[in-house]
């Protein structure tokens, strides 16, 4: 469903991705992860269509920055960038006028009841709270129910009944097909929702391995983490793709 390929970036002579390559399939959830700095958010961010870089990405077999393809993609950025001069409820409206949804009301309130946020309709972006301004700015990115659908950060500022929700939205999802790439550098916020992980460290992949396989090698997510960011090398099971290794890229 997302086919990123051989997809560098730079700003300047700073390589933030060098040379990725992975392929994400319908109904999977992937957690990409990675310490700060290890450049998650510049390939979410080229995906998504904000970047040029070189290399190819591909929706549902389109080229990601095509009309048809932004019909797929769905992203929830990490900061949220709400208008002062909107209510929640402009916010939402907004959405469903800029994708032209026509029955969007009743999946509204449903994200609103979830998210508890039907009693703030009427305030303004700027009247929220930094975890209100992150509830709402979930329901932004999931009110067009995309095929394919970028999280960055997403649990951040989230309060635990939030987190339980959004949890349960990933797995709804999923179960209908749907491709998810969450990316977090909190290790546990996502342990048991994932299906496939991707670790990045210095603009590379370090790995890129199934939880079948994962578990296979009786590895954890954390131990396969430190394994591959702290230079144990990877485990049994686990993949590296794209990218010199660490000691080519600092000379």
């Amino acid at each position: 469903m997302l086919n990123v390929s051989h997809v560098t970036k730079k700003y300047g002579k700073v390589v933030a991705c060098d040379d990725l390559s992975f392929t994400l399939e319908p109904g999977s959830v992937t957690v990409l992860l990675g310490p700060n700095g290890a450049g998650k958010s510049t390939i979410m961010k080229s995906v998504i269509g904000f970047l040029r870089y070189e290399g190819e990405i591909t929706v549902g077999g389109c080229p990601n920055k095509t009309t048809d393809a932004r019909r797929l993609l769905g992203y929830i950025p990490e900061m949220p960038s709400l208008y002062p001069n909107l209510t929640v409820s402009e916010h939402m409206e907004f959405i469903a006028r800029a994708y032209k949804l026509s029955e969007y009301k009743e999946r509204k309130e449903e994200l609103f009841r979830r998210f508890e946020l039907t009693d703030k309709q009427k305030k303004f972006g700027d009247e929220l709270s930094k975890g209100m301004q992150q509830k709402l700015n979930i329901c932004l990115g999931l009110l067009p129910e995309p095929r394919v659908l970028l999280l960055d950060e997403p649990m951040i500022g989230l309060d635990p009944h939030a987190i339980k929700e959004l949890k349960l939205l990933l797995e709804e999802m999923r179960a209908q097909g749907r491709t998810m790439l969450v990316s977090t550098h909190i290790i546990d916020s996502v342990d048991m929702l994932w299906d496939r992980t991707i670790i990045m460290d210095h603009g590379s992949i370090r790995a890129n391995v199934t939880r079948d396989e994962l578990e296979s090698a009786g590895k954890t997510l954390e131990q396969l983490f430190f394994e591959v960011t702290e230079g144990a090398g990877l485990p049994d099971g686990a993949s590296g793709e794209g990218g010199a290794p660490r000691e080519e890229r600092a000379k």
